[in-house]
């Protein structure tokens, strides 16, 4: 009889023990509360600005003062702005050339001469890498993403960028 009573009582624990684990479980809870019904709208998100957009475009246009630009260049790498006016480049259409720029960096390490030889009537250039002061030639330095460190054009002696390595994009 006490045996019975044994097994009796050991199996009642686990029928509740069974029923506790079921309503534990989110697919078999009473009720399942999503997470839309947890957010309260009437508290002001704290990284949300609805008139973020146009505070960016009234920046940006002080930043320009109404000048004309053929793009904004960015870093291909991680796509840091570098130039909000710039130049197109006639011939090569993939390089611009600037004045003003942001988040450059010039590396005075890196230098590079052009010579200019005369050939047939026409001017040829060739580039040699880490030769400066060359007389009859121009001299370049490298420019870079100051974030990233990547290489995105080159500064000529009058100080004009002349990018060859960005993402234009329409101004």
């Amino acid at each position: 009889m006490e045996r019975k009573q044994a097994n009796k009582q050991q199996v009642e624990e686990m029928e509740e023990d069974s029923k506790t684990q079921k309503m534990d479980s989110p697919t078999n809870s009473q009720k399942t509360i999503s997470d839309d019904d947890e957010i309260d709208y009437t508290i002001k998100p704290e990284f949300y600005d609805p008139d973020l957009d146009d505070k960016d475009e009234v920046w940006v246009q002080n930043k320009r003062k109404g000048r004309i630009s053929d793009a904004v260049l960015s870093c291909p790498a991680c796509f840091t702005t570098l130039c909000l006016e710039c130049q197109r480049h006639e011939k090569y259409l993939t390089q611009y050339r600037a004045i003003f720029v942001v988040n450059c960096k010039i590396d005075n390490e890196n230098v590079r001469q052009e010579r200019v030889k005369s050939n047939k009537g026409k001017r040829r250039r060739e580039t040699k890498d880490n030769e400066a002061g060359a007389a009859g030639g121009e001299t370049f330095k490298s420019v870079c993403c100051s974030v990233c460190s990547t290489e995105v054009g080159v500064i000529d002696e009058d100080e004009v960028y002349h990018f060859f390595n960005v993402l234009p994009s329409e101004s």
